[in-house]
């Protein structure tokens, strides 16, 4: 190997965690550390020599260890986990292990291995149950007819800091998986998703943390409360856990909730840390976790942020999982609930064809729940997408007034509903022209639910159609700092490159809309930002590249189809888009 080149192969990497280590620490000392050494020379080290493995290092009450294949990987788990004293009482000082495998790239570094094939392995591995095991699909396929156990499919999951969903599968303790994908809940019959707060684990010294972490719980279950996309289980119902070790999954069923948020406090001095993470109830998968740090010398200012930050990413949290599992768990019959999470997929993608098809569907849960404001607002805001960006709808003679048709059913049926409020303000401004209308329901949306994503979003558009460029930016910000790169992002990113060419700051435009454009590539008006701010700044190749990236995806668009789907209550504020892109050489009509 030449100087500077890096040695990798493909591995199987194990990670084995011990389950409660610290609270047996905490109790017996001694006695622990007698077990966890017996453990490892009894049980563990030999199996890793009988199937062909090596142990690369101890990781505390951890192991980190590499096989040659993933055969050998899951045998040497499924030999460990099966091994009656293995599965003992950790009351009376038995050791019971979580683990977990992937099978991956490593970079070889001496005796160690590092790399991403690692890292999934040991975010993996809290997902086993105690005394179980928790295998990537990469896995899974390796192994198939070749090792007698049952895996039970746990589902996609995101895992912190790694880049990209990982399926698992799961093998429980007794060796047989679930005839279903999961734990079943009582609450599953309701179509509607369900959230329960627990209260926050204080781990400092002080007392006095634990009147503020049930503080934050308190203020997130009001917060939470107020979104009407998933249900949230009452303060007294919740806090019943308050001081016991739980199982997640055990909680989610006995009070019938599909996702659980949970959290600690900590304090070091004069510095407080907050963790917060939500779960899937059935699986036990974490779909998102956090930490916020602060002075306890802000203690209030402190806990505003964090129920701000942590309520605004809870919600789309639950509706990409929402949607996953809808994909996932297609049911026998089709109801209106299914046809809606299917639609969700096409709410924020501004893709012709997947609009069209989102407005088939959402068409379908309407027919079955004609007042359901939710699928009401949905529809709308598919047409808006098609009427701002010019794009006619087969066989619909007058988008317009289908748009307002449901415009009012919705409002009709959804009172006091942020996202219907919000949905249907922004259409009436962008696409039906009514600004102060549709600005009054904006401002309602806001004041019904200020943490939600969407609602802020709208709420600066609001104000760069029909009200202050600085109030649009401020939405647009905040919008950004709380969710970046999530759900909907390239709408407040798209929004903030609009302010900077109405101010006539191509460059600045310019770095909000490539942000936009990596948040999502197909959305129309930031390709409209993209092609006028380079026009304008006589960078006309880069200009007509994105013209004709534009046309790719939406063909037949025209300055003069634009300017009639877009709001003019101000026309200074589209016209210098306008213009941009008539300088680039789109079609004015």
């Amino acid at each position: 190997m030449t100087e500077g080149q890096i040695n990798r192969k493909l591995s199987a990497i194990l990670v084995a965690d011990v389950v409660g280590y610290s609270r047996m620490m905490a109790s017996d000392e001694a006695g622990t550390l007698t077990a966890l050494k017996h453990h490892r020379q009894s049980i563990f080290n030999p199996a890793v020599a009988r199937h062909n493995g090596r142990i690369i290092k101890l990781l505390g009450d951890g192991v980190l260890a590499e096989f040659g294949s993933a055969v050998d990987a899951v045998n040497f788990a499924l030999a460990v986990q099966r091994t009656p004293t293995a599965g003992a009482d950790t009351s009376h000082r038995g050791i019971v292990l979580r683990i977990g495998i992937n099978l991956g790239d490593v970079i070889i570094d001496g005796d160690d291995i590092y790399g991403d094939g690692v890292n999934i392995a040991a975010r993996l591995e809290p997902l086993a149950e105690a005394g179980g095991i928790c295998i990537a699909s990469i896995v899974k396929e390796s192994i198939i007819g070749r090792i007698d156990a049952a895996f039970e499919d746990g589902g996609e999951v995101q895992l912190k800091n790694i880049d990209r969903s990982v399926r698992i599968w799961r093998w429980r303790p007794t060796g047989e998986a679930d005839s279903g994908r999961a734990v079943s809940l009582k609450g599953v019959h309701s179509p509607r998703p369900s959230l329960a707060v627990l209260p926050f684990q204080n781990i400092s010294s002080e007392v006095e943390q634990e009147y503020f972490a049930d503080g934050i719980v308190e203020d997130m279950i009001t917060a939470l409360s107020r979104f009407r996309s998933f249900a949230v289980i009452a303060r007294n119902s919740s806090f019943v856990y308050k001081g016991r070790a739980i199982d997640v999954r055990e909680v989610a069923r006995e009070l019938g909730v599909r996702y659980v948020l949970e959290g600690s406090v900590r304090r070091a001095g004069a510095r407080l840390r907050i963790t917060a993470q939500l779960v899937d109830g059935a699986t036990g998968a974490h779909l998102w976790a956090e930490h916020y740090d602060g002075s306890a010398e802000e203690i209030f200012d402190f806990q505003d942020r964090i129920t701000e930050n942590v309520v605004a990413i809870v919600e789309p949290q639950i509706k990409i999982a929402e949607i996953a599992l809808s994909r996932r768990e297609r049911p026998e019959s089709i109801e209106a609930y299914d046809f809606y999470l299917q639609t969700m997929g096409s709410f924020y993608s501004d893709v012709p064809d997947r609009n069209a098809a989102g407005l088939a569907l959402i068409s379908k849960a309407i027919d079955l729940e004609p007042n359901n404001a939710s699928y009401l607002a949905t529809a709308v805001m598919l047409l808006m997408q098609r009427g701002t960006q010019g794009w006619k709808l087969p066989g619909v003679d007058d988008q317009r007034a289908l748009c307002s048709s449901y415009i009012e059913r919705a409002l009709a049926h959804g009172h006091g509903d942020a996202s219907v409020a919000g949905i249907c303000g922004n259409t009436l401004i962008q696409y039906m022209k009514e600004y102060d209308r549709g600005f009054e329901l904006v401002r309602q949306a806001v004041a019904f639910n200020p943490n939600n994503l969407d609602v802020v979003n709208f709420a600066g558009v609001a104000h760069l159609h029909c009200g202050s460029l600085d109030e649009a930016v401020t939405y647009f910000l905040r919008a950004e700092r709380l969710s970046p790169n999530r759900l909907g992002a390239h709408w407040n990113l798209t929004g903030l490159a609009h302010v900077e060419m109405v101010r006539g700051n191509y460059e600045e435009a310019l770095i909000w809309a490539r942000k936009s454009m990596a948040a999502n590539a197909y959305y129309g008006p930031c390709f409209w930002m993209l092609i006028a701010a380079n026009a304008r700044l006589a960078r006309m190749e880069e200009a007509r590249r994105h013209l004709a990236a534009l046309l790719a995806i939406s063909p037949g668009v025209t300055v003069a189809g634009i300017r009639a789907g877009q709001a003019a209550k101000y026309p200074e504020r589209i016209e210098p888009i306008l213009e941009g892109l008539l300088l680039a050489g789109m079609p004015e009509a």
